[in-house]
């Protein structure tokens, strides 16, 4: 379920998490941009169902001067590549392209929510959460839609980000972290990829990755993220938190 986009935006959904709004399957860039109109909606992420590190990924803003895409495929006459330098394009006939290519491998559609900032930059979080307990997070900062620290974007500073949103927001969203980890409580730790919302009043879960806990150099109660795993089986705590919460997964 977590290397399915569109299984896991469903199970979240139905468990009550915060994620944005998604589009009914769509199998080409003339049927995206028909369920566009259809929702009203200007701006979208256009994810591989199956991808992962953004691989794929297109940030799609829809106006009356025309559209913008920001994604990390590169499109060449020899088909598309994966590339760490994310492009603009603003040729509808080489977004459609792109699209339509990648459409028959699946498409998750989602709502593009605007994130808060701080400073020039927007931000989200990456939390790992090992049995069922957020234990390290790093801010990623971007001055682009896509925050990915591996296309050379920036950590941000989690204390100014727990500032600006405040202790009860900040516990807020990490009951929600515990609730998508009791989703998936086959697995030792999940990545959540959490984004506050502009104005830092609300939050809402963006992915969730099953190989999300590569954090160089985070550590928590001085452990690192596999220590942290190693730990809660060692201690019996990822056995104790399975034996006493329901899966809301299959």
């Amino acid at each position: 379920v977590l290397c399915d986009k569109r299984r896991c935006h469903a199970v979240l959904s139905a468990a009550g998490v915060p994620v944005p709004a998604a589009l009914p399957p769509v199998d080409g860039y003339p049927a995206l941009r028909t369920a566009m109109a259809g929702a009203g909606w200007h701006r979208v992420f256009v994810k591989p169902a199956h991808g992962s590190s953004a691989a794929g990924v297109i940030a799609l803003a829809v106006g009356p001067r025309g559209l913008r895409a920001d994604t990390t495929v590169e499109h060449t006459p020899d088909g598309l590549f994966n590339s760490l330098r994310v492009r603009r394009y603003t040729d509808e006939a080489t977004v459609a392209a792109i699209v339509d290519r990648l459409a028959p491998d699946g498409l998750h559609v989602e709502r593009w929510l605007p994130k808060a900032g701080l400073g020039d930059r927007v931000v989200d979080v990456r939390v790992v959460v090992v049995a069922g307990r957020p234990t390290h997070a790093v801010v990623r900062a971007a001055r682009g839609p896509l925050t990915n620290l591996h296309l050379g974007n920036a950590r941000g500073d989690l204390a100014a980000l727990r500032a600006a949103v405040g202790e009860a927001g900040w516990a807020a969203a990490m009951e929600t972290c515990e609730r998508v980890a009791a989703c998936f409580t086959g697995s030792l730790h999940v990545g959540v990829d959490l984004m506050f919302l502009a104005g830092w009043r609300r939050h809402a879960v963006a992915e969730v990755n099953a190989f999300g806990d590569l954090l160089p150099g985070v550590v928590t109660d001085g452990r690192d993220t596999y220590a942290e795993q190693v730990h809660a089986l060692t201690t019996g705590r990822w056995q104790r938190w399975r034996a006493g919460v329901g899966a809301c997964a299959a």
